[in-house]
């Protein structure tokens, strides 16, 4: 009788254990959820990433630290894929894509903009000074001087040289994590989880004229939902807007999914898509109300960057093709 008795009590005890390894187990939080002000930027953006995390640390609103850290790639000469310095298109021009979205569904953009270095700040102020999501070209251009924007020439020797000896050529093939870098796109977090974000490129070097990629296109290239979280994209353009890949990614989120999962899904659609995604590269990266993040690529190489108060991580993406 008594062991029977001492039996049933250590199995009680045995469950009991059991059940609360479990609850403690379903409380620890994945590796990749953060707590408090985020900054998340494609490929090794530090600089973008700092000047985030300063706007977010210094009493700014989550769309100011945004804005400010695609501003600092937007103003580096040596960043050949974003603003100032960035390659030109066939014709020798460098013409800019950049767009902002906040945390209340608001949303700006410009596309075809010369001789403007900051166009994440237009798409700003396309945003909060028109009744328009997107201006482009001469229209875009005259609502940045109009507000104190100086044009200038966005051609640095380094690109003209670099065009001129493409030009013998003419061969236009679109490398895959050119000097492993491309679009920027940046989300950031504020303490209260509000999601903001923004995306900035010079467009693929030596695309014909006019050509606008993903970068600019709310849906595409960034899309920010503040009840669920944020995405933006970077790669061969093309290939993303033919799946709207942001809005995907969000939209996987908002089915369950976490940020890495959703952006692994929205990576297999655009493979899905598009046959020759061998020859072309395409990176989603994500973030959620909770501060949990992820990111995937179709090719091995592409990279970013996470922040927070603690410090930054560089992150090798995981890839379809691998």
């Amino acid at each position: 009788m008594s062991n029977r008795r001492d039996f049933i009590q250590t199995l009680a005890l045995g469950s009991a254990a059991v059940t609360l390894g479990a609850c403690q187990a379903s409380e620890e939080k994945p590796e990749n959820i953060l707590d408090g002000p985020i900054a998340i930027s494609t490929w090794n953006n530090r600089g973008a990433n700092s000047a985030a995390m300063l706007a977010l640390t210094t009493g700014k609103t989550v769309l100011d630290a945004v804005e400010a850290g695609a501003r600092v790639p937007e103003g580096d000469p040596n960043d050949r894929s974003v603003g100032y310095g960035g390659r030109p298109d066939r014709d020798g021009h460098v013409t800019l894509d950049a767009c902002i979205m906040n945390s209340e569904g608001d949303c700006g953009s410009v596309t075809f903009l010369e001789g403007i270095k900051h166009p994440v700040s237009v798409a700003r102020l396309v945003m909060e000074k028109t009744p328009h999501v997107m201006l482009s070209g001469a229209g875009a251009l005259q609502l940045a001087k109009a507000n104190g924007f100086e044009e200038e020439d966005l051609l640095t020797e380094d690109s003209k040289k670099e065009w001129e000896a493409w030009k013998i050529k003419e061969e236009y093939s679109p490398v895959i994590n050119i000097e492993n870098h491309d679009t920027i796109g940046i989300l950031a977090r504020d303490n209260e989880g509000n999601l903001s974000g923004a995306c900035t490129t010079s467009g693929a070097a030596y695309k014909m004229r006019g050509r606008v990629g993903d970068s600019p296109l709310i849906g595409a290239g960034l899309f920010v939902d503040n009840e669920v979280g944020a995405a933006t994209a970077t790669g061969l353009g093309e290939a993303v807007i033919r799946v709207c890949g942001t809005h995907l990614v969000v939209e996987m989120m908002r089915q369950g999914h976490s940020p890495q999962e959703a952006c692994k899904l929205a990576v297999e659609r655009v493979v899905q898509k598009n046959p020759d995604y061998q020859s072309l590269q395409v990176g989603f990266i994500a973030i959620n109300k909770a501060g949990e993040y992820g990111g995937f690529c179709i090719q091995p190489g592409f990279e970013f960057i996470v922040s927070t108060k603690s410090g930054t991580e560089l992150i090798k993406s995981k890839s379809y093709i691998t």
